[in-house]
């Protein structure tokens, strides 16, 4: 089989709507294409062709061995989606090399932002102690300068509620925070468990606005310092306990409330029976806890893969449950489930969001954390937005109460709004 120039090989797995450009001087597709991929050396056609899935496109992109012009990258992975490489069987991908030639079959090692090229988990017991401080350490310490860019000035990294469609970032996490605040009934005196709870903001809003006491607990250093100091700032040091933690050293008991965003994740499926259990035991009779996080679409769908990008380069660990399985979780640990919710369409917005930042602040994220990880958030934040555009991912609260003989102090009807 005569080898082809490399854009002319690759033309035929790409999006018609996609141009490619090679270091061979070839080039494919339409000149006024939206996106244009740049194969800067055969390193990238060996990424390409020979891991798995999206894998390989991402590994050639965050080496930089594969360049992108596009108009952001939501529209890089739009187009990126509707590619087939990823879906190559072997005698395709085959083909595809044989037009290539050798240069595309050389084993190249994956950037080293990829977990398992940096065996940071090996020989840790899945979702130990141990193994869940590395993992959120690999996410969340990387540069409270760089979430602060991305995230914006709430230092929010869940799903935001957004009150009207003309609401910004900013507005809806605060609305989120009050949502929140409001389902699980918050009145001053009470006393709050935050567990996972990120940079403080959910406690910080819940001591500032409704007059509670909270201990907060988050596995990642950077973020308590960051919410110790805010905290301070704004004058709520007596009331707001952010602890540098795993939750199940948490060993406070009788709370009012429990508040639990974007923590169950994280935590393992096989884990959700005893957090479940742990949660509503730090439970007073009548107080209520609020489970959010993100989902697969029904218990039937498929589990992330873990050897996909995700996993390798985002969330190691990381596993959804369908909103059944939290569901049934609550319910025998002894919680009466009274409320759920499914707010997708709002976190796409959000993540959209933080596109937009990311887009704005390029060249200082850069400046912070280097192009391989910037990179990799690129492709995070915009899959993860196409992820809850299509319905491949949800996000759902769920409030559950913690009843004594029947009784549950809750209103007649919800009273907190939307």
């Amino acid at each position: 089989m005569p080898r082809l120039p490399v854009a002319d090989a690759l033309a035929s797995v790409l999006p018609t709507q996609t141009r490619v450009e090679a270091y061979d001087g070839s080039a494919a597709g339409p000149a006024e294409a939206a996106v244009v991929l740049k194969v800067q050396s055969p390193k990238a056609l060996s990424h390409l062709v020979s891991a798995p899935g999206e894998l390989g496109m991402a590994r050639a992109y965050v080496s930089g061995e594969l360049d992108v012009e596009a108009t952001d990258h939501y529209t890089l992975l739009r187009a990126m989606t509707r590619t087939k490489m990823g879906d190559l069987s072997w005698s395709e991908r085959l083909q595809v090399l044989r037009s290539l030639g050798r240069e595309a079959v050389h084993w190249v090692e994956p950037p080293p932002q990829e977990v398992g090229a940096k065996r940071y988990l090996a020989g840790l017991r899945r979702h130990s102690r141990r193994r869940d401080a590395v993992a959120i350490a690999h996410h969340y310490d990387v540069s409270n300068t760089f979430y602060e860019w991305v995230l914006g000035p709430s230092m929010a990294y869940t799903c935001a509620v957004y009150p009207t469609a003309e609401a910004t970032l900013e507005q809806a996490q605060t609305a989120k925070f009050d949502l929140v605040c409001r389902k699980l009934g918050l009145q001053p005196g009470m006393r709050l468990l935050d567990v996972g709870c990120g940079w403080g903001g959910m406690a910080m809003h819940a001591a500032e606005h409704y007059g509670v006491e909270v201990v907060a607990a988050t596995l990642s250093r950077q973020q308590a310092e960051w919410g110790r100091k805010a905290a301070a700032d704004r004058g709520l040091s007596d009331l707001v306990d952010i602890r540098f933690s795993d939750y199940r050293d948490v060993q406070d008991t009788g709370f009012d409330a429990v508040s639990s965003i974007g923590l169950t994740e994280h935590i393992g499926i096989a884990q959700l029976s005893s957090y479940a259990q742990l949660l509503a035991d730090k439970l007073l009779p009548q107080g209520r806890l609020l489970n959010h996080c993100i989902t697969r679409p029904d218990a039937h769908s498929a589990p992330i893969s873990k050897r996909g990008f995700i996993p390798r380069y985002v969330f190691p660990d990381g596993e959804l449950p369908a909103v059944g399985r939290i569901v049934d979780e609550l319910q025998r640990a002894g919680l009466e489930v009274r409320h759920e919710e499914n707010l997708r369409e709002h976190y796409a917005r959000t993540l959209q969001g933080w596109c937009d930042n990311l887009d704005a602040h390029w060249d200082e994220a850069v400046a912070e954390v280097g192009p391989g990880t910037a990179r990799v958030w690129a492709l995070y934040l915009a899959g993860s937005r196409i992820g809850f555009e299509q319905n491949m991912i949800q996000l759902h609260q769920v409030l559950a109460v913690k009843t004594t003989d029947g009784a549950s102090g809750m209103p007649l009807r919800p009273d907190w709004g939307t």
